[in-house]
């Protein structure tokens, strides 16, 4: 498998420019992604939806607790650094489908779209710029979409809280 990861990758690599491939990869930056999700995270609690906000926060912070660990343990090395290690899975790719599926479900469903292609763009442009194989971005889909039911699940059961201009009887 691993072959054929590396066969798939390496006539990828380049095929569109590489400020292209960049701006995708750099999709899944902590410095673009987090701002995205506090965003809706703010919003969220400002409409008074605080546990789907926490939980959405929660997910976000499991992402590193999985994911280093995950690089520590395989150390693969990288399609244009095979000197260097931990490259499976891409921390990347699980910041930018956890921050951007995190923020349309507290925002707005409609906007899970997006999210997807967001979340496709940053795949997309970590393999085709050569900062990771495309096994390490689908696992990293895979190792999110267990972590993703936090957000789904209080989304659906969370209640919004009560702001302090609700009347305190009906609390």
């Amino acid at each position: 498998m691993a072959r054929l990861d590396e066969r798939v990758s390496r006539s990828l690599v380049d095929l569109i420019p590489r400020q292209v491939s960049e701006l995708g990869a750099d999709l899944g930056n902590m410095t673009v992604a987090l701002p995205v999700l506090a965003c809706a995270m703010a919003y969220a609690i400002w409409r008074g939806h605080r546990t789907q906000a926490l939980f959405a926060g929660l997910t976000m912070a499991a992402v590193p607790l999985l994911v280093i660990p995950l690089k520590e343990w395989t150390a693969r090395p990288g399609p244009l650094e095979p000197w260097a290690a931990g490259y499976y899975p891409s921390g990347h790719t699980a910041t930018a489908m956890v921050a951007y599926v995190g923020a349309a479900f507290l925002v707005s469903r409609r906007l899970l779209p997006l999210a997807a292609v967001l979340t496709a763009l940053t795949g997309a442009g970590l393999i085709l710029r050569g900062y990771h194989w495309p096994l390490d971005v689908l696992a990293s889909l895979a190792l999110c979409v267990p972590l993703l039911r936090w957000p789904v699940i209080a989304t659906r059961y969370g209640r919004p809280s009560h702001s302090a201009t609700d009347d305190p009887e009906q609390r």
